[in-house]
């Protein structure tokens, strides 16, 4: 199909996008990597009036060290960041998760913030920036503001970003000494998540000290598996203790039933995903 007529921004820096936004009004849309927005045009489910391309923005780009933590401009592409140095140092579970995204091709054009901004369910970048406690820098006519992790993703393909606001960078803790794991099951190859995990666990003298879970697709926003971080800590690092916790992976979730799965399935999914994460991400 053929898009239908818009207008078309190309702004070279972040606050020439955000008056362009401004100028647009509600209609006015953003395109990061276009994985997402371009089919969308294609089939009309989206009819902008502006398409506003953050593609010149080079101060969007990039990943930088900010001590106890990285910055990853949310132009970014999903293979830069698989092949950052300090992203597979110090968030090997940004790098786990990025590795399922769809394909080669998808990857090499798709974007860290694009993906993050679309605020799929099924997506898998939302339940790791949620397990990392990562934050959101947005910016605005009113200047920039921060956005926890927690409080970003609002309902399906609804984010907490302003319709004249762009995602500037996300900031993610770095984690020494945790071991990570995302664990994924779709139907075919480079298919979206039926249901995902996203797991960090840290171990001493032998017990679970801390731990992150969330899951992907068990809602309209990425879900944080508090039963089972709360049945984690504590416990001894063994298989019998992380699989008894992940029996807790369902609870505050309220999965969708759909042609792909029911309810239940996803559910099940999660117990069963759940104990394979932290089982991994702990080393078991």
């Amino acid at each position: 199909m053929i898009p239908a007529q818009f207008e078309y921004s190309r702004p070279a820096g972040v606050q020439e996008a955000v008056r362009a936004l401004a100028d647009g009004g509600e209609d006015a849309k953003v395109l990061a990597g276009g994985q997402s927005l371009i089919p969308m045009l294609r089939m009309r489910l989206a009819v902008p009036s502006l398409v506003v391309d953050l593609g010149g923005v080079s101060d969007m780009r990039g990943v930088r060290d900010d001590g106890d933590a990285l910055v990853i401009g949310s132009m970014t592409t999903h293979d830069q960041v698989l092949h950052d140095p300090m992203v597979r140092e110090h968030a090997p579970l940004i790098v786990q998760a990025t590795s399922t995204v769809a394909d080669r091709q998808v990857r090499h054009m798709g974007t860290f913030g694009g993906s993050l901004a679309h605020a799929d369910a099924a997506g898998d970048l939302p339940s790791v920036a949620v397990a990392l406690d990562a934050t959101f820098e947005v910016e605005g006519p009113g200047g920039r503001r921060t956005v926890p992790a927690d409080e970003f993703f609002v309902d399906y393909l609804t984010s907490a970003i302003s319709p004249d606001e762009v995602l500037v960078s996300v900031r993610v803790p770095k984690l020494s000494g945790w071991g990570t794991h995302y664990e994924k099951f779709n139907r075919v190859a480079q298919a979206w998540a039926l249901v995902g995990v996203a797991a960090a666990v840290q171990r001493s003298n032998g017990t679970i000290s801390d731990a992150r879970v969330a899951l992907t697709n068990m809602g309209a926003t990425p879900i944080r598996a508090r039963g089972v971080e709360e049945a984690l800590i504590g416990a001894p690092a063994t298989s019998d203790a992380l699989a008894s916790a992940a029996q807790r992976a369902g609870e505050g979730a309220e999965p969708s039933s759909d042609l792909s799965a029911s309810a239940e399935y996803r559910t099940h999914l999660a117990t069963v995903l759940t104990g394979r994460a932290v089982a991994a991400a702990g080393g078991i």
